[in-house]
């Protein structure tokens, strides 16, 4: 498994907010053994994330999933019906007058958990962005003398990237607020200035609906929120009926309206999203449930100029997409994560890895401080 397989969803019609365009997935069955549900917090959206027992980092946390493939339905309304259910993220009571609210404990989380029954609590986004995050952590395997004794001993860290909430993306909010849900709804792709900002998938129309309002708690990238800021609205894309004098009655009215959907989707899915669907990815395996298994995956960090985006899927035993979320990388990230890559594959010696890159080894050493690596070179370089 290498690339990403949106079978069994197709694009709906777009709709167009200001810079956002949201285009609806759908699917015709919802994924057979899965469910989705969000579990309650309380506290202001802060938490402290377990990586092992003994690393650990204090974090904005936008939601928290359940996985169940228990099969129970509790009476036909879904996994935790019944249950209160809200997202992370600051929460908002009634008054005429604010209030003050205390900071509560820290909650502490792991990334994933098993809970009671065929239930896995885990932190979307966390997942993916701690993939990144530890991207060649450990630092130089080799004791070469370019490196600091501090890189040689605690490698990268600490590692630190920025991200946005997605109430600061102008127009989302907007846009999630006002737009209809399709029947049949399972996902959304969500293109701020036409550039893929985020992907999200789930096996079910009623999980989506629970979850469509949350995605302005989720994290994206620099990149996406100056597109936001600073992007001119985009323009909608009417859909138009060719031949319209030869329709006679509604029927035929009817197949013309939908060979045009069909026609708008599959361009939407080659144009709009290859740089999503082309790209072959790194997968690493966090959980598998049964016929069910948790991946995050990262991009090749190939440095051709396009979009590249990190996430977490659930794929069934054939591979196909359950779930799915993505964050996109900016510029700076991907050649962050390039950087270290072409490091690492030459073993951490740096006239191999410059000889990679087409360089000197005094230009790789500007770009290791330049991307913010220079505690791992001793002083002396």
């Amino acid at each position: 498994m290498n690339r990403l397989e949106l079978t069994g969803l197709t694009v709906g019609p777009a709709q167009v907010w200001g810079g956002v365009r949201l285009v609806p997935l759908i699917r015709e069955a919802p994924v057979a053994g899965l469910r989705l549900h969000r579990e309650v917090y309380e506290g202001l959206g802060a938490g402290i994330v377990e990586l092992d027992p003994r690393s650990h980092y204090i974090s904005y946390i936008p939601h928290g999933l359940v996985a169940d493939w228990s099969g129970e339905e509790d009476g036909g309304r879904g996994p935790g019906a019944g249950r209160q259910s809200a997202a992370y993220g600051t929460q908002f009571g009634g008054g005429d007058a604010p209030r003050a609210i205390p900071l509560p404990p820290l909650p502490h989380h792991r990334m994933a958990k098993r809970r009671s029954g065929d239930r896995l609590r885990f932190l979307p986004l966390h997942l993916a962005l701690e993939g990144y995050l530890a991207l060649h952590f450990g630092g130089p395997s080799t004791a070469w003398e370019e490196w600091s004794r501090t890189a040689l001993r605690d490698g990268l860290s600490p590692r630190a990237e920025d991200a946005y909430l997605g109430r600061s993306v102008r127009g989302l909010a907007d846009a999630l607020r006002i737009f209809e849900i399709h029947p049949g709804q399972c996902g959304v792709m969500v293109y701020v200035s036409d550039a893929l900002a985020a992907a999200l998938a789930v096996p079910h129309p009623d999980d989506y609906r629970l979850l469509h309002a949350s995605l302005v708690e989720d994290l994206y990238g620099e990149l996406v929120h100056q597109y936001a800021l600073y992007g001119a609205p985009v323009a909608d894309t009417p859909v138009r009926i060719g031949g319209a004098d030869h329709i006679r009655d509604l029927g035929e009215l009817r197949s013309a309206a939908r060979a045009q959907e069909r026609a708008w989707a599959e361009a939407h899915g080659t144009l709009f999203a290859r740089e999503l669907l082309d790209t072959s990815y790194a997968f690493d395996r966090v959980y598998r449930m049964k016929s069910f298994t948790l991946w995050r995956f990262l991009p090749p960090f190939v440095r051709d100029g396009g979009g590249q985006h990190i996430g977490e899927t659930i794929t069934d035993h054939r591979g196909q997409v359950a779930y799915l979320k993505t964050f996109r990388l900016s510029d700076a990230q991907i050649r962050r994560g390039h950087l270290l890559r072409t490091v690492a594959g030459a073993d951490w010696e740096l006239d191999r890895a410059a000889a990679a890159l087409g360089s000197s080894r005094e230009e790789l050493v500007r770009r290791i401080r330049a991307a913010g690596f220079s505690a791992l070179l001793r002083s002396s370089l």
